[in-house]
């Protein structure tokens, strides 16, 4: 038996669990950079390696082998008479489930004619916790509790997951506005994750995605230190499953700009302060405790809308499948729009 966890966490208490088989971490971050259609499965490794490389400092060949790792994992599969999918509510875990059974879809017939069973334990609430985040905060006995409840995948959720993870790359967001006008009930958290990966796009009144303006909005509220900044961000949109590293890029994505909307400090000195590159990449220990926030006045008026980041700006920004970039007219989101 295979189990696949989305990321360390729950994978390591798996492993403590009385859960039996082998237990896949699954690293990937497909909720950020490029994942465009109608690449071979060089091409595609080859291109996540280099966003992860480059936006989490991870060594360029070391993740690309951690990659192929995975997919040869993948492709070991059959040797099992059971595959379980742990996974969860939140875009993050919804954009990886999507690309796993898209790839057991196809890749099943030809790999694994009817001999491995593909099951499913995907969950929004867990008894007991009112703040449910993510199977990474349950202990050992509490995972292995929902191991027998596990549901066997079935042809409606392949079909769906297929069709929505060809959405999700393609190059036209109204692809996944399609998939959400059908039947999205085999994968009950679909909807709202897809129509949250919707608002990432920038706003036709400011330019912002739904994450940067919250984030400025929660700055502007006072949250001036990424702890409480980020714990504020989960609360008020779980929907994401944002981790603190994508989290901290979006902020640094704004204090880097030309005409950044907020200055980042982290205590050291003034050269930390967001312009240009400067400023640490990833939130550090040392980030986490010392990095203030403060919105500068661009960053005022883009709050009320008065200003357009990406024409202050310009773009260059992956979202699934979409490149957004100055040559073209970026796809833009409407709050009026996407409910």
């Amino acid at each position: 038996m295979l189990h696949i966890h989305n990321g360390d966490s729950a994978a390591d208490t798996a492993k403590q669990s009385s859960l039996p088989g082998e237990h896949l971490a699954w690293r990937e971050s497909l909720i950020t950079g490029p994942t465009p259609a109608g690449l071979t499965d060089d091409e595609w490794l080859l291109l996540r390696a280099r966003h992860l490389s480059a936006s989490y400092g991870v060594d360029l060949q070391e993740c690309e082998q951690s990659l192929r790792q995975q997919e040869e994992t993948l492709r070991s599969s059959a040797q099992h008479d059971e595959v379980v999918l742990w996974f969860e509510h939140d875009l993050f875990c919804q954009v990886h489930l999507l690309y796993l059974l898209n790839w057991f879809s196809r890749r099943d017939e030809i790999n694994n004619p009817g001999k491995t069973k593909l099951s499913l334990i995907c969950v929004g609430e867990f008894p007991g916790k009112e703040t449910f985040r993510g199977l990474g905060e349950l202990n050992a006995g509490q995972l292995a509790s929902l191991f027998p409840d596990r549901q066997q995948v079935t042809s409606r959720q392949l079909k769906l997951a297929s069709s929505a993870w060809g959405a999700y790359c393609s190059a036209n967001p109204t692809d996944i506005e399609k998939v959400l006008q059908g039947d999205t009930s085999p994968l009950p958290f679909l909807l709202a994750a897809l129509q949250a990966h919707l608002r990432r796009f920038p706003d036709t009144e400011n330019g912002l995605g739904r994450i940067e303006h919250r984030a400025l909005k929660l700055i502007q509220e006072g949250c001036k230190t990424f702890g409480t900044l980020f714990s504020r961000f989960g609360d008020e949109e779980p929907v994401y499953g944002f981790g603190d590293a994508q989290f901290w890029l979006t902020l640094r994505r704004m204090s880097a700009a030309q005409k950044p909307l907020l200055t980042i400090a982290t205590g050291k000195n003034s050269e930390d302060e967001g312009n240009g590159e400067r400023g640490p990449r990833l939130p550090t220990p040392e980030v986490v405790w010392n990095a203030e926030f403060k919105l500068t006045e661009l960053g005022q008026s883009a709050l009320r809308s008065e200003v357009d980041f990406v024409k202050l700006n310009g773009i260059d920004l992956w979202l699934g499948g979409v490149h957004l970039y100055d040559k073209t007219k970026p796809w833009r989101w409407s709050v009026d729009h996407i409910v």
